[in-house]
């Protein structure tokens, strides 16, 4: 692969408001935090501000189409049509179960280096290696059933390093430009799982170049100082904790952005946020309180886009720890929810109820035949049904019971997690707030799994279909259920998904299924959903472009900003 190796930026041009001969267009972006990490198979993998900083400084092979454009300016996808990114078009065989792709020329990356079929090989190679602390990439390559994709991967055997290495009736370089992709079986899942932050392309020569023996897939170069891709934007400095810039890549393929340097930087307290934009000294900020956002709809110069996305609330339950192993328990927890209170007070409108296990527009998407609302009687009784009349026993379990959920979300999260602590503590269930950072509650969640009792906000099925919720969220987690993080597992749920409906071709059957194991995902409390939220963000009236993403990460290069 030919690269052009370029030198460093000049310092002025990387200095605020100048890029060459005219004014550049910094943009400052307020966050609860930066990315702790741009390896999306490392621990911090489910960190909102890793998965922002990955999509921005990488490319996808293929993405959804954009719809249109409201009057806000918010960008609108169609989730159900996709496009070719750095794959410019592509073609399936069913016959052979096979996906030729042929690749994009001419796309160069921050330091020059041109786009070609081994970046491709190389990308799949890393995620079948499952090398990293979480996965991931092997993951959304397992639930579409791409060929050799299989648990077989996992261990120290001589079996399973064998299955580590890429094949070519698995993934294949046909020629500089075109890639071929097989599958073990049909599954609709193929190309949705592309669009996916977790198989955006390296380019392969800048991560070899930071290999070492002992990481020669790169996990601490991508953990801690960059990656390298071929995206909208170049990463120039990187404070952990701090702040995160990143300049415009002249050479992107799709075009230059708009918005020259983009300054993500870390404000952990909503408030601040708010005032800080308020006062015209930044462009945009995100994860404010609907409350806040409420209150700076008055203010002149700024405005507040609201979009419908799949942001979701709800309560976690470990099914392999006590006392929440107890089903009756998990049932008594799920009745004392006061949700019309959460959504009133909480989120001021910006919420509707949550009677799912995930977000409502999904294809494939079930609403059960019941509803729970808050029944403190019903909860008692469930509670007594559970071993534990009035709460009685509960104390013995004071680490499990502790209520945790991410720091940085205290403005939001805080709220819903004091009415809950008081609304359960009517029927005797016992609860202690415990907000930790959001690194350590990654890292707790995603890779160690042992979180008893949480409150969650940012989890979601990035997959926009319901089949690949099922897979993410509830299959078992020895059977690939990845962000499985309430340890559920149950055989009937496993069987449907993985023996049936999984490869199922007929589209009216593989529902059928899949609204079996949503009806028994509501029945055992897998989860107690609360809330689907609205995205909000508050800009300069002067900014646009900004709208939803299935990660719920904005695209910098999808901005406007007007002089």
């Amino acid at each position: 692969m030919k690269k052009l190796l370029l030198g460093a930026l000049a310092p002025a041009a990387l200095a605020m408001g100048l890029s060459g001969p005219a004014a550049a267009k910094d943009l400052l972006f307020l966050s609860e935090d930066v990315p702790p990490s741009l390896n999306y198979d490392g621990p911090n993998a489910s960190a909102p501000p890793t998965q922002a900083g990955i999509v921005n400084l990488m490319e996808p092979l293929v993405y959804y189409e954009e719809k249109e454009r409201t009057a806000e300016g918010a960008v609108v996808l169609d989730v159900n049509k996709f496009e070719g990114r750095l794959a410019e078009s592509w073609s399936y065989d069913a016959d052979t179960l096979t996906w030729t792709f042929n690749l994009r020329r001419g796309v160069k990356g921050c330091d020059g280096a041109t786009f070609d079929a081994d970046d491709v090989i190389y990308t799949m190679q890393r995620a079948k290696s499952v090398s990293g602390k979480a996965p991931v990439g092997w993951f959304l390559s397992n639930v579409a059933s791409f060929k050799g994709f299989t648990p077989a991967v996992f261990g120290d055997s001589d079996a399973a390093k064998a299955a580590k290495v890429l094949k070519d009736d698995e993934v294949k370089k046909i020629d500089q430009y075109t890639v071929q992709f097989t599958q073990a079986a049909p599954n609709k899942l193929f190309l949705p799982v592309l669009t996916i932050f977790a198989l955006y392309i390296f380019d392969k020569e800048t991560m070899e170049k930071h290999a070492t023996a002992d990481d020669p897939w790169s996990h601490d170069f991508a953990n801690n100082e960059g990656v390298g891709s071929f995206g909208p934007y170049c990463l120039t400095r990187w404070e952990k904790d701090k702040e995160f810039v990143v300049q415009a890549n002249a050479d992107y393929y799709r075009g230059k952005a708009d918005v020259d340097r983009v300054i993500m930087r870390k404000i952990p307290q909503s408030g601040q946020r708010l005032v800080i934009l308020r006062s015209g000294q930044a462009h945009l900020t995100e994860h404010l309180t609907p409350k806040e956002y409420d209150a700076l709809k008055k203010v002149k110069g700024v405005k507040v886009v609201s979009v419908d996305g799949n942001a979701t609330t709800y309560l976690h339950m470990n099914w392999e720890q006590a006392p929440w192993d107890n089903i009756k328990l998990r049932e008594a927890v799920a009745w004392a929810i006061p949700y019309d209170k959460i959504l009133k007070d909480v989120f001021f409108g910006e919420a509707t109820k949550y009677n799912g296990m995930m977000p409502s527009f999904y294809p494939g998407y079930h609403q059960v035949d019941f509803e729970r609302s808050q029944d403190l009687d019903k909860a008692r009784a469930l509670l007594a049904e559970a071993g534990y009349p009035n709460g009685d026993g509960l104390e013995a379990f004071a680490e499990t019971m502790q209520l945790t959920y991410s720091t940085e979300k205290e403005n939001i999260l805080g709220p819903a997690a004091t009415i809950l602590q008081t609304e359960l503590k009517k029927i005797g269930v016992p609860v202690v707030l415990n907000p930790i950072p959001q690194s350590q509650f990654s890292d707790r969640e995603l890779v160690k799994k042992d979180l008893p009792f949480a409150l969650i906000d940012h989890s979601k099925p990035i997959g926009v279909e319901a089949g690949y919720a099922i897979q993410l969220l509830y299959v078992s987690a020895d059977k690939g259920g990845l962000s499985n993080y309430s340890k559920y597992s149950n055989d009937e749920v496993d069987e449907i998904w993985l023996g049936q409906a999984k490869t199922e071709p007929n589209d009216a059957t593989r529902d059928n299924l899949m609204a079996r194991i949503q009806d028994i995902l509501m029945k055992e409390v897998a989860i107690a959903p609360m809330a689907e939220n609205r995205l909000q963000w508050a800009m300069s009236d002067k900014v646009s472009g900004v709208g939803f993403h299935p990660e719920q990460a904005l695209r910098w290069h999808d901005l406007r900003m007007e002089e």
